[in-house]
């Protein structure tokens, strides 16, 4: 039976609603308003006190004020205001620097070094293409004088730091190399490109060692891939993540897009809740046996990377529990040339839960000793318990197995922290990072 409402009862209705979504509206609206005040009263209080601050110190301070210096210290107590522990401001010459590193380069002679017993500098790590691979130095080397500077335990840091410098300017130094010494009259440092990827064939698998995410990573890491299953044709791939901290999200999402098959790699949660994807893997992928090794310094981008794969289903991991960093920090340049890195999302894997404060455990938990853990970099497919079970499960199981969850012996714990572009910083300019 049709029903049908008079004219007088259909103007009524329209009222309620209208009275109705006008009430709602005016509440919302009340409420955004109340916040705004809030806000503006909060930012006005702020402003005061640091006005009547600087006023107080101008009329009275005993000394002369740095402004370069107040300003940035300044900014940095604003963004340690905001007790946000991966929150950091740049000065501009720190941005520089940290656009260098982003880029995967620096200016300096081309080494990694560190402080050998008797107090020198050891040096670990020759860079290719470098000014001191130039100049004939070799790992294991010890320099022992730097410009004018006896390299000493006292002294150590200072003859660092004496070895860096801008570009096309040059340095001294005697390198002690197999109890001979000899003088470098000159190197000439220069702008160099920071390895972060190194591989290896270690019988049928390729074994890939990625130290850092840096603009550079993806291109090394694509060309160590090709080479292990191209070339050497690698029947499966190692992945060591061990000790690394993160960095860029873009490289990293490059980088497991080679390897995954199609899906979403990760997602990012914005405090507005909004959310975005922030990489896409296509269909082309890696089918061989993968496998990941973790520690408790793996972090950021690294346990992104890490919990993908194994999301997919294609890689198991081994070694111990990660660092657990699963926010994601936007750096912002300043109009002065300065910046400022703030949390601005949480990032979550492609499928599993966000793993911010946890940690990724492994699906093969292998503890090293203390001295294994120490000398980490010396290790090899012969000593190192971790990457012998890397390899004993990727010789045993395919890539598209579920892993069984093992433990052999007791995880080690640390409460190390992780943190982790050469132009002139452009104005607005942001950096995603991990």
């Amino acid at each position: 039976m049709n029903k049908k409402i008079s004219l007088g009862a259909a103007l009524a209705l329209m009222l309620v609603i209208t009275a109705v979504t006008f009430s709602i509206t005016m509440i919302f609206s009340r409420q955004m308003f109340s916040t705004t005040i809030t806000n503006i009263s909060q930012r006005e209080a702020m402003y005061d006190k640091l006005s009547e601050i600087d006023s107080y110190v101008r009329r009275n301070y005993y000394g002369t004020i740095d402004e370069d210096n107040l300003n940035n210290y300044l900014a940095a107590g604003y963004i340690a205001g905001l007790s946000d522990r991966y929150a950091t401001y740049y000065t501009a010459a720190d941005y520089t620097k940290k656009q260098q590193e982003n880029a995967g380069k620096f200016t300096g002679i081309g080494i990694r070094a560190s402080r050998s017993e008797s107090g020198f500098i050891q040096v670990n790590e020759v860079y290719p293409d470098s000014p001191a691979s130039e100049a004939g130095i070799k790992v294991g080397d010890l320099i022992i004088k730097v410009n004018e500077i006896d390299v000493t335990a006292e002294t150590y840091d200072s003859a660092i730091s004496e070895i860096g410098g801008k570009a096309g300017t040059k340095v001294s130094m005697t390198v002690r190399s197999d109890n001979k010494d000899r003088e470098i009259s000159e190197i000439t440092r220069r702008v160099v490109v920071t390895p972060t990827v190194y591989s290896k064939m270690i019988g049928n698998a390729g074994y890939i060692k990625i130290v850092d995410f840096n603009e550079n990573t993806y291109d090394q890491f694509k060309k160590a891939v090709e080479n292990l299953i191209g070339n050497n044709k690698a029947e499966s791939l190692i992945f060591d993540l061990r000790n690394n901290t993160g960095g860029l999200v873009d490289p990293a999402i490059k980088m497991l897009d080679m390897l995954l098959p199609e899906g979403t790699i990760a997602t990012a949660v914005y405090h507005d809740g909004s959310t975005e994807v922030l990489g896409v893997s296509d269909a082309n992928c890696i089918e061989k046996p993968m496998a990941v090794l973790t520690n408790e310094n793996t972090a950021s981008a690294a346990e992104l990377f890490t919990q993908a794969l194994r999301d997919f289903s294609v890689a198991k991991s081994v070694g111990s529990t990660t660092y657990g960093k699963g926010v994601m920090q936007i750096t912002h340049s300043l109009k002065d040339g300065s910046a400022i890195r703030i949390t601005v999302a949480q990032y979550n894997p492609p499928k599993s839960p966000n793993y911010d404060g946890i940690g990724i455990k492994p699906d093969y938990e292998v503890a090293l000793t203390e001295e294994q853990q120490k000398n980490l970099d010396q290790l090899n497919e012969t000593n190192d318990p971790q990457l012998m079970k890397a390899l004993e499960i990727t010789r045993s199981t395919p890539a598209s197995s579920q892993p069984v969850v093992e433990t052999i012996g007791d995880s080690g714990s640390s409460d190390a922290e992780s943190i982790t572009e050469s132009e002139e910083p452009a104005t607005e300019e942001t950096t995603t990072e991990e």
